[in-house]
């Protein structure tokens, strides 16, 4: 019997070794695969990724937006740093009124073998990127406007992006610009040479297309604005937005935590004859600060902006504004001050847009209060100064020759001498009348301007 149960229940050790061998035969050609694959994409990465995942990026891109085309040239990949790089990516509308180029384009941290598998993209698998570009450009050809940048660094895991040399400007000269229209029309230049957006929530926005970031900080910003005074406003455009009307139009949600401009420059110019020498303001050392940007769907309601910089490099002027977002209609508040000034610098803008020279003058102080509603400006302006006086110029040759100069009258009357306002001289204080109604081409920082240009016409004269 116990023979006969020997040979009913033979030895499991024989059968034991064929799986152990199956088992280790399968292992090694799994990690023959691997080494394969992983030597395939060491040897022959850049193949494989121009010929199975860039057509994949070209189809999804054109799937999301099929009013644009997209052209990348050679890509290249490597393993070590998973990162792709691209030679030159170029997009461009089918209407034709937009393209865009970048070159040095390489993006790496990206989740990306499960597109050879058929998968897609999706916003978790860019958790790790860093996206760094260079020589970035964007056409507007309907504008005749371009952006140039000359480096973006994007980084998903510190949300933030960095930016250097950014160029907003027209390709044509003002000359051309202003000829193409007969109606009025305002030129602008914007030089950025570094800004930073810190707080920038990435993911949210590929997810739920939900604009939040804590602080976009820009350094040593330049603004050159021209407007051609000579021509009329187009009645029948559209009329530029305001703050409340630009972000109440956005679809997608925008939360920004504060706004920095550190050391900034303005220069504003008006022109009123073709060709002709223009008008300047000009502010330097600007510091702007803004707070509660959002839009209709966030908290909260009022953007506050805080603002200092040298006015025409003489005196220094403070600027405080409160923007209503929700606001159905364009309404605002704004004031502020401006202390001991040398009012001869303002001749930059007064000989050739008033004809007007001031020959001496001090001003002490000057306070303003603006509130609109519904685009319709109202206000006083405060001055104090003292050894004002004026000439008037010869609109053809611009010399005071030949003409009778007088001073002009703080009263409004013709001829008068008052040399100085000061609280205990023997002028009288004169509170200039701020009333103005917003013009359908008016920018945000031209009705500004143009609403407190009103009460220093009251004050002066003219």
């Amino acid at each position: 019997m116990t023979e006969h149960m020997k040979d009913k229940h033979p030895p499991t050790k024989g059968r034991k070794l064929p799986s152990l061998k199956m088992a280790s035969y399968a292992g090694l050609t799994a990690g023959a695969i691997v080494f394969v694959c992983v030597l395939a994409l060491l040897l022959f990465a850049d193949p494989i990724v121009n010929k199975y995942v860039k057509p994949r990026i070209i189809k999804a891109f054109v799937k999301a937006y099929p009013a644009y085309s997209i052209r990348i040239a050679n890509m290249n990949y490597s393993v070590l740093k998973n990162r792709f790089g691209f030679d030159s990516v170029a997009l461009k509308a089918a209407d034709g009124t937009f393209s865009g180029n970048m070159n040095s384009f390489t993006v790496s941290g990206i989740c990306w073998m499960h597109l050879l598998w058929g998968g897609s993209l999706t916003p978790n698998d860019f958790g790790s990127s860093i996206v760094v570009a260079h020589d970035i450009g964007l056409n507007f050809q309907q504008s005749h406007y371009r952006l140039r940048c000359g480096l973006l660094r994007a980084s998903v895991p510190a949300s933030e992006m960095v930016t250097d040399s950014i160029r907003y400007y027209c390709v044509e000269d003002d000359e051309q610009f202003f000829a193409a229209s007969q109606f009025r029309q305002t030129r602008f230049r914007f030089d950025v040479p570094q800004m930073k957006i810190a707080g920038l929530d990435y993911l949210t926005l590929l997810q739920e297309n939900i604009y939040r970031a804590k602080s976009i900080t820009t350094h040593d910003m330049f603004a050159d604005i021209l407007v051609n005074m000579d021509k009329p406003y187009d009645k029948n455009s559209s009329n530029p937005q305001m703050p409340n009307e630009a972000l109440s139009s956005m679809k997608g949600i925008v939360n920004v935590g504060s706004v920095n401009i550190v050391n900034g420059r303005l220069k504003y110019c008006e022109r009123v004859v073709v060709k002709g020498t223009p008008g300047v303001i000009a502010f330097n050392k600007v510091n702007v600060s803004v707070s509660g940007i959002a839009n209709h769907t966030a908290h909260p309601d009022t953007a506050v902006i805080h603002a200092d910089g040298l006015f025409m490099n003489s005196g220094t002027m403070t600027l405080f504004m409160a923007i209503p977002l929700t606001s159905t209609d364009f309404s605002i508040r704004y004031s502020g001050s401006l202390n001991t000034t040398d009012v001869t610098e303002l001749n930059a803008f007064l000989e050739p847009m008033e004809h007007r020279r001031i020959k001496s003058g001090i001003l002490q102080s000057a306070t303003f209060d603006v509130n609109v509603i519904a685009g319709r400006a109202s206000g006083a302006l405060r001055v104090v100064y003292k050894d004002l006086s004026i000439a008037v110029l010869n609109k053809n040759t611009g010399s005071e020759k030949g003409i009778f100069n007088r001073i002009s009258s703080l009263a409004g009357e013709a001829f008068v001498i008052r040399r100085t306002n000061m609280p205990n001289g023997k002028g009288s204080m004169k509170i200039g009348k701020i009333q103005y109604t917003r013009n359908p081409d008016d920018y945000f920082l031209q009705f500004a301007w143009f609403a407190l240009r009103t009460g220093v016409q009251d004050v002066v004269g003219f």
